[in-house]
Formats: structure tokens, C-alpha cells, sequence
């Protein structure tokens, strides 16, 4: 029931993100009472990938080395900075194009070299495709990208302290779940 679970939640977040790229008539008809509907299906897809992800049966498909622990965790702390460059307005924002999904790029990459069971190649290898995917549906929809004019002189400093700080409650959340990202 959780690879199920895992599957359906995946297919309704990749449903939901992609809606408004293929469809953008139809999005655009929903008005603002459809940002309410995805925001939803979003929920319950999160939901179900977490209930999915906890209740998939564990079957390893490689055994990855141990340092590659760290390597995730390097990773994860450029996942976070990525993820805010957009929102911090620093000299970063005028650099990368899609900084969030830039961001789940590189969490889907550390966690794949870092996890070698099915459910987690399921999911990471899930969502790093899907990041793909969007990136491109994207450039193809508006292929000359306008860089932000408003840059803060102290944005990116501001961001990796945020980021730092949310990388070490992220961390924290994971030992209560009882996963345990330093090895």
C-alpha cells in the first residue's frame, strides 16, 4: 500500500505543478479560486508521498558508501541556499534562472546518492525528473528570461544564514522521524 500511496501522491504533485504549463487556458479560467484548488491537491500530495514513503516496504536495490553521507549533506546545505536566492533578491537571483527548482535538483541528487532503496529512487528520481521536465516547459513557455532588476546588496548573506538555519531544523526533524542524516 505505500509504494501505491508513494506513486498516486508523486503523480497528483507532477499532475498539479504541470497543469498550469500544458493547460494554461484552463488554469487561466479557474481564476483565483484555482490557486486554492492546487494549492490543495499540492497538500494532499504531499500527504500522500509521506505516508507513502514511511509505509513502502524496504528494498534495497544498491548499498551506497557511507561517505556519500556527507556528501548529501554538502549538498542539502546548497539545496537550501538555492531554494531562497529568488525570495533573498541577492546578486545570486540574477544568476540562476529557476533557483527553487534548482534547488529540489540538488536535494533530488544528494539523497539519491545518499539512499539506495527503492522508495527513495521512486521519489528523488521522481521529483529530479520532474524538476527536469519543468525547467524546460518553462523555457519553452518564456524562452528570454527578464533577470531581476531589484537586487539587496545584503541578500545573499541573508540567505545562507537563513538557509543554515533551516538546514539545521530540517536536520533536526529527520532524528525525530528517526533518520538520522550525519551517519
Amino acid at each position: 500500500m505505500g509504494f501505491l500511496l508513494l506513486i498516486l501522491g508523486i503523480a497528483l504533485w507532477i499532475g498539479a505543478h504541470v497543469f498550469k504549463r500544458v493547460a494554461p487556458e484552463r488554469r487561466a479560467a479557474m481564476g483565483d479560486k484555482g490557486r486554492g484548488v492546487i494549492a490543495a491537491l499540492l497538500g494532499l500530495s504531499l500527504l500522500l508521498i509521506i505516508l507513502g514513503y514511511r509505509g513502502a516496504g524496504f528494498i534495497n536495490v544498491w548499498y551506497p558508501p557511507e561517505w556519500m553521507v556527507h556528501i548529501n549533506n554538502v549538498l542539502m546545505l546548497f539545496a537550501f541556499y538555492s531554494f531562497g536566492i529568488g525570495a533573498s533578491k541577492g546578486r545570486h537571483a540574477q544568476k540562476i534562472r529557476h533557483p527553487q527548482l534548482t534547488a529540489v535538483k540538488i536535494w533530488a541528487v544528494a539523497h539519491l546518492i545518499a539512499n539506495g532503496d527503492l522508495a527513495s529512487i521512486v521519489l528523488f528520481g521522481s521529483m529530479l525528473g520532474w524538476a527536469v521536465a519543468e525547467v524546460i516547459l518553462i523555457n519553452k513557455a518564456v524562452p528570454v528570461w527578464e533577470k531581476p532588476s531589484e537586487i539587496r546588496p545584503n541578500g545573499d548573506v541573508k540567505n545562507a544564514i537563513i538557509s543554515a538555519v533551516l538546514y539545521v531544523i530540517v536536520a533536526g526533524i529527520h532524528v525525530l522521524l528517526g533518520v538520522y542524516p550525519f551517519g
